[in-house]
């Protein structure tokens, strides 16, 4: 199911259908916040209310043209301007795709230097997501160089990679923040990722570990109890400060949890995705957890 979910996300068809529908909007709501930048403002208020941060994602992938490019470019500085005068407790978090990544690196560069300079203005921060394999490398190096101008960006590393542990040796080592995930994308190759479920899980809390000895204000970004309860074990034998870290979740996935590590005392970081472009993140989470899907179906029926 898990494949299928994500073969169809990066159907194109479908997207465009699903995108353009009147009907499937409603289903979509649960995850996505809305399609305007005020709609994602709206969440971020109601969701700092509860006690919790947020990172504003503003949802598109593999843009076709550098005018597209710029205009995601655009909405993000809006984003940053919008945060800092609303005094609202948010950063941003965007992909390389979505920054014209595969139309020219050196357009991508300048794109989003410009949104992570104009973080550094505001005292804020830009995370730099990670995408499928083929782009790890340049996502590196790309966080490595804004990084050193900056202080202002940093890191995602998804724990179904193989080379995930040397990665994140390097970024602690340079003191770049890091968010840590399983990881979304449909990685076949068995010598990239590990494709039994153990393995990741046993690889996330080795790496989990290893950023709340050494990294600096790292996310652990996981809806898994396991994983949760393995951290918060960590944590308490090694008496970190609960300033040190933050949990990190996704915008309508495991509201009861959020709340509840917000009770007990830990920092929670929402992430709060928003825009037209919202199919392919939408399918992730359905692939993610079946839980999600069941709840969607069920919704579904009963409309």
């Amino acid at each position: 199911m898990r494949n299928l979910l994500l073969f169809l996300s990066r159907w194109n068809r479908l997207r465009a259908f699903m995108e353009t529908s009147r009907i499937a909007r409603p289903l979509s709501s649960r995850f996505i916040a809305g399609l305007t930048l005020a709609d994602a403002l709206t969440v971020a208020r109601s969701v700092n209310l509860q006690g919790m941060a947020v990172s504003l994602d503003h949802l598109g992938e593999n843009v076709t043209t550098l005018a597209e490019a710029e205009t995601c470019r655009d909405v993000y500085l809006r984003a940053l301007v919008e945060i800092n005068s609303g005094d609202l407790d948010a950063n941003v978090s965007l992909k390389l795709t979505q920054f014209g990544i595969d139309l020219s690196e050196d357009a991508c560069l300048a794109n989003v230097g410009h949104v992570v300079r104009t973080a550094a203005k505001f005292r804020n921060f830009v995370r730099i997501d990670m995408e499928s394999s083929e782009y790890t490398d340049r996502t590196l190096g790309m966080v490595h160089s804004l990084y050193a101008e900056t202080k202002s960006c940093g890191a995602v590393i998804q724990a179904y990679l193989r080379r995930s542990a040397r990665d994140l040796e390097e970024l602690n080592r340079r003191g770049i923040r890091v968010r840590l995930c399983k990881g979304a994308y449909l990685e076949p190759a068995a010598a990239a990722a590990f494709q039994d479920k153990k393995e990741v899980d046993e690889n996330f809390l080795a790496l989990a570990r290893k950023l709340l000895a050494d990294g600096v204000y790292p996310g652990i970004a996981t809806h898994d109890e396991r994983m949760i309860a393995g951290t918060l074990a960590f944590v308490k034998e090694h008496k970190i400060d609960p300033s040190r870290f933050e949990f990190q979740m996704l915008y309508g996935v495991r509201r009861d949890l959020q709340k509840r590590l917000v009770a007990e005392g830990w920092r929670v970081r929402v992430y709060v995705p928003f825009g037209e472009a919202w199919f392919p993140y939408f399918m992730r989470r359905l692939a993610e957890r079946p839980a999600n899907l069941v709840f969607i179906l069920r919704n579904l029926l009963r409309g």
